[in-house]
């Protein structure tokens, strides 16, 4: 919409001031004077937890200790500006969601700040001037990429090292070697900045994979570079690569980093090699560990001391179910053969360490980390750290019940090492405390002053102190010990449905997978008014809890009633039902099953609706296509339930499918109730035979409503309470759909008109207290032919102000515009909505100029 026509909607009483809560006069006399473009007139910002999910890879900038990267597993990518404060989607608002997703690695000069690059995992490589507030495309190189450096004393050199180095889940090492999935054989380098790269080989490998590059920043010719082949050195800027080994045992290198001193020039060389065990009568050896180069990788010395932990004094099953685990892959044998084989526990033994960082300001601080849940490691512990340049080390980020309990702790003690619990997080904190540390972290890095910083869990954590400590800085708890947070911007969460009306006020609902269910909560002295807090219901708060929640409903005359269904993890298949606000559940019945794992997902459970008259009439629906849910493993067969209608006589302990009157493999999407009739149910059908259809009797039959022979797929059907106008939302991933868009009836049906037009859309509604105000979901459609996306994109959020006349796009703010699972106007409100993104968590939007925050607490 033409911002302009906002003021006319004013003068035309159809939007007030006070309608929309104290806006600013002078935001819309800019407006009339187009200083504002059209996508800011709604600000977005995250709702509720951050990280809440696996941040994949984090980046410190080389010389700015306030500015970070990170880019977690959602496809989403944030930046920070103030040093973790506040972290802020880096995406383009205004492109097609596709860009910086999964990003292997950000690097900035070392003499202009402001100027990097950034490589994702898919070959992409961005260029940002701004210090990475904003990114331009560069070009897309063959394969996969695994690192990019910069030469610290001049960036006009910059190296790109392909491959899959970094890919923990699927890139285990073994005696044989270790996976490769993609074809390379060198690394590509560039000396005017980026503008042209040119490829060197490195030995005669065709599968490659180039994990670390470091320049010497004393001479711009000595490049070395860490590669599943072994450690290389250039000394003619990368144009031919040697060998340079002289003192690793194993030369399998796992991360490669460097300590320089800008007043003495010194320069060190940090490598963690390969742990390699070899069969020593009835038990094993290892070798590997920890070596430091001081000639620019030309020969190595070992570092190890005693990182070598004796297990026999370890009483701990999973820990040493996970060694014999371990020991069994690198033999590639069984678990069973293996414990035959050497049932004796080593009195010395290497773990599986996959990163390495020093201390920018201290050569003697090393820390190594290791991934217990994706790369075969073993020990406890997640951050081992040497304050002694590798002599001794110690396990410094303790976690868990094996801390908690203070197993082994005459055994820590002889080595030096505290044995208390020392990592603070938000809201996964009691799930923590439950369990013994197998979190599997994910990255390791250190800032420019020497803050370090993890991932465990899903949590990003940091420590100031030297590994003394470690806290998380995804979220703010409103007041110590609230158990309500305010997140910091950089929400990794894969938002659900969000329930905005549910018998009280300023009370919303909020679903989500992984992490459970949610409610907003109070603010209290928290002292920004603008922010939302929640707490969580439901998830990791509660031992057992059900921690995927994809509907929730809430029961029309007593609102500490609250049900919800869950898909995937512990409860998946289930109703759950709460009688006191969410303090307890209880599983009221259980709909589908599946002879496969508990992580795997059953069936995607949409549309949870009561009847307002009669509460023990309850529906929803299980949908065979789903579209806008995250993608993963999931049950392909069920061995209780199957897809599509299904209500309940009796307050949800007993469930029938209905599906007379469908077609065959019918998918149903979503289910509403009419406004003005509860015995009239309407389901919206996305499947490419899809359609609208109809029950007037409690959804016991259903028949096809007559809509626009051209609409293919209906991927939502909602009726404005008040006019009872119909909206349609349309259109497939493939961008086929030629009735795609949404389509809106006046007259309950019986004509449609199209009131926006884009190739794929999930959802509209329209506010509860103004049906001028509609709002719309429209996704890329991301299996379209490439000349079809590059013809219909501008996916993201729209709003219209007046009935569908003029349309706005309202992506700022937003971490994943492209995938916006749920969105709605405020029931309250008229300038506030709320989003749900499928991998970026909650949102709360408010339409540009508004002063007063959303909660009254």
């Amino acid at each position: 919409m033409n911002i302009s026509k906002i003021i006319t909607l004013i003068a035309m009483g159809f939007l007030s001031f006070n309608s929309c809560a104290q806006l600013d006069k002078e935001y819309f006399k800019k407006l009339q004077n187009k200083e504002v473009t059209s996508s800011d007139i709604v600000e977005w910002q995250q709702v509720g937890p951050g990280m809440s999910g696996y941040c994949e890879e984090f980046w410190c900038h080389p010389t700015d200790k306030n500015v970070m990267m990170m880019s977690p597993d959602m496809f989403n990518t944030y930046g920070t500006w103030d040093g973790g404060k506040t972290w802020e989607t880096i995406k383009n608002a205004d492109g097609d969601g596709r860009d910086l997703a999964r990003v292997r690695k950000f690097m900035f000069s070392h003499q202009s700040s402001n100027f990097g690059f950034a490589i994702t995992g898919g070959g992409q490589l961005f260029k940002t001037e701004d210090t990475g507030r904003s990114w331009e495309f560069v070009r897309k190189f063959k394969g996969r990429l695994a690192d990019i450096a910069v030469d610290p004393s001049n960036d006009d050199n910059w190296y790109i090292g392909p491959g899959d180095f970094w890919n923990v889940k699927a890139n285990w090492r073994h005696q044989n070697g270790h996976v490769r999935k993609y074809k390379n054989d060198g690394i590509y380098s560039s000396t005017n900045k980026g503008k042209t790269w040119t490829k060197s080989k490195i030995g005669a490998f065709e599968n490659l994979d180039v994990g670390r590059i470091v320049v010497d920043p004393n001479n711009s010719k000595i490049i070395i570079s860490a590669t599943s082949e072994g450690v290389f050195r250039s000394d003619n800027q990368g144009k031919t690569w040697k060998t340079s080994a002289k003192g690793l045992t194993v030369n399998r290198p796992r991360d490669l980093d460097a300590y320089f001193d800008q007043k003495t020039k010194e320069f060190v060389l940090y490598l963690v090699d390969q742990t390699a065990f070899e069969t020593k009568g009835k038990t094993v050896s290892s070798k590997g560990g920890v070596y430091k180069s001081n000639d620019g990788g030309k020969t190595w010395q070992n570092i190890t001391g005693n990182l070598a932990v004796d297990l026999n004094q370890i009483n701990s099953k999973s820990l040493l179910n996970r060694y014999w685990k371990s020991l069994a892959y690198w033999f590639q044998t069984s678990v069973k053969t293996i414990r035959t084989k050497h049932p004796k526990l080593p009195t010395d033994v290497l773990d599986i360490w996959h990163r390495i960082q020093v201390n920018p300001t201290n050569k003697n601080e090393i820390y190594l980390s290791h991934n217990t849940k994706h790369d075969k490691a073993f020990l406890t512990g997640d951050v081992w750290k040497s304050n002694d340049g590798g002599k001794t080390w110690k396990a410094a980020a303790r976690t868990g019940k094996y801390w908690i309990e203070q197993k082994d702790k005459a055994y820590w003690e002889s080595r030096n090492n505290p044995t208390n619990t020392n990592t603070t997080f938000a809201h996964l904190q009691p799930e923590m405390d439950r369990r013994e540390d197998s979190w599997g972290n994910r990255f390791l890095e250190l800032s420019v002053d020497g803050t370090a910083y993890i991932c465990l869990d899903q949590q990003v954590l940091e420590s100031k102190n030297g590994g003394e400590t470690w806290q998380q800085i995804d979220d703010n708890e409103t007041a110590p010990g609230s158990k309500k947070w305010v997140g910091r911007g950089d929400s990794n969460l894969p938002g659900r449905f969000i329930l905005l009306e549910t018998g009280i006020k300023d009370r919303y609902l909020l679903t989500s997978g992984e992490h459970g269910l949610w409610q907003t909560a109070p603010l209290g002295e928290y002292p920004d008014k603008m922010a939302v807090a929640v707490e969580q219901l439901e998830g990791q708060v509660h031992h057992g809890g059900a921690h995927s929640a994809g509907t929730v409903a809430v029961h029309p005359n007593n609102p500490d009633i609250i049900y919800f269904l869950s898909y995937r993890q512990s409860h998946r298949g289930k109703l759950r039902k709460s009688i006191d606000g969410g303090k307890t559940w209880d599983n009221i019945a259980t709909i589908f099953a599946a002879d496969t794992p508990a992580h795997e997902r059953l069936v995607f459970l949409n549309s949870l609706i009561i009847d307002p008259k009669n509460p023990n009439n309850m529906y929803f629906c299980a949908t065979k296509k789903p579209i806008s849910q995250v993608s993963g493993p999931y049950a392909k067969s069920l061995t209780k339930g199957d897809y599509g209608f299904y209500k309940s006589s009796d307050g949800g302990y007993t469930w029938v499918i209905s599906m007379n009157g469908f077609h065959k493999e019918a998918s149903i999407r979503r289910v509403i109730m009419d406004p003005k009739n509860t015995e009239t149910l309407y389901v919206a059908v996305n499947d490419d035979n899809g359609g609208l259809y109809k029950s007037t009797d409690k959804g016991d039959h259903w028949k096809e409503v007559e809509i626009p022979s051209e609409i293919q797929n209906v991927n939502n059907i909602f009726i404005d309470r008040n006019t009872e106008d119909m909206y349609l939302s349309c259109g497939n991933e493939n961008a086929t759909d030629v009735g795609s868009g949404v389509w809106r009836s006046k007259n309950k049906g019986k004509s449609w008109n199209k009131i926006f037009e884009l190739p794929y859309i999930w959802q509209c509604e329209t506010s509860p207290i103004n049906p001028n105000i509609i709002i719309v979901s429209a996704p890329l459609p991301y299996r379209a032919k490439a000349e079809l996306v590059n013809a219909k994109l501008n996916p993201g959020v729209y709003v219209s102000m007046n009935a569908g006349k003029t349309w706005n796009k309202i992506n700022s703010g937003l971490g994943q515009h492209d995938r916006v699972v749920d969105v709605k106007p405020d029931p309250f409100r008229e300038d506030i909505f709320w989003a749900s993104q499928k991998g970026s968590g909650w949102a709360i939007g408010y339409l540009k100029g508004t002063k007063k925050g959303w909660s009254k607490k």
